[in-house]
């Protein structure tokens, strides 16, 4: 009896240890933390998304703010926490089936801060051929010195008014 107590608690402390090493493995480079990001909420239609790892990659006071006009045809931002955004925009990527592909990354960094335009095509089904929306995603991150920490995510849909600029498409 003493054995199999042992060997469970070898056996949770594996379990517990390999889960930790993945999730400190999606935010110990810029290229792991913004791959995890479009991987955790990209899924077919009925596929759940792993909240929990999505949540993980923003720092506690992170925002995401999509911009875009109104039907008055004003711009505005509207600024949710990842609750908020699981909350709004969750249920409809589960529903609808959504992949967001980076097509292309402009980085700035200094010092521990970097600013990434990531462009990004979306599809509703990872079998699509054509994109149904692109946009850039301005993500903002942060180095403590031990990992990586969105602290803003700023998008944009590409419009016929507002072309995404060649600079920030791929290059054939």
């Amino acid at each position: 009896m003493k054995s199999l107590l042992i060997i469970a608690i070898i056996s949770l402390t594996a379990v517990i240890n390999t889960l930790a090493q993945t999730k400190t493995m999606n935010v110990n480079s810029l290229d792991n933390i913004l791959n995890t990001l479009y991987a955790v909420i990209s899924g077919e239609k009925g596929e759940a998304r792993d909240w929990e790892l999505f949540k993980s990659l923003f720092h506690p006071d992170a925002k995401l703010i999509p911009s875009g006009k109104n039907k008055e045809g004003k711009y505005f931002a509207r600024f949710m926490n990842p609750d908020d955004y699981i909350e709004r925009s969750g249920p409809w990527l589960i529903e609808n089936g959504f992949f967001e592909k980076e097509i292309h990354r402009q980085v700035d960094t200094f010092g521990n801060i970097t600013q990434v335009f990531s462009t990004y095509e979306s599809f509703r089904s990872q079998a699509d051929k054509k994109p149904f929306m692109r946009g850039i995603n301005s993500i903002q991150l942060l180095n403590d010195g031990e990992r990586w920490w969105i602290i803003t995510i700023y998008w944009m849909q590409e419009s016929v008014a507002n072309p995404i600029p060649e600079i920030y498409l791929p290059k054939d």
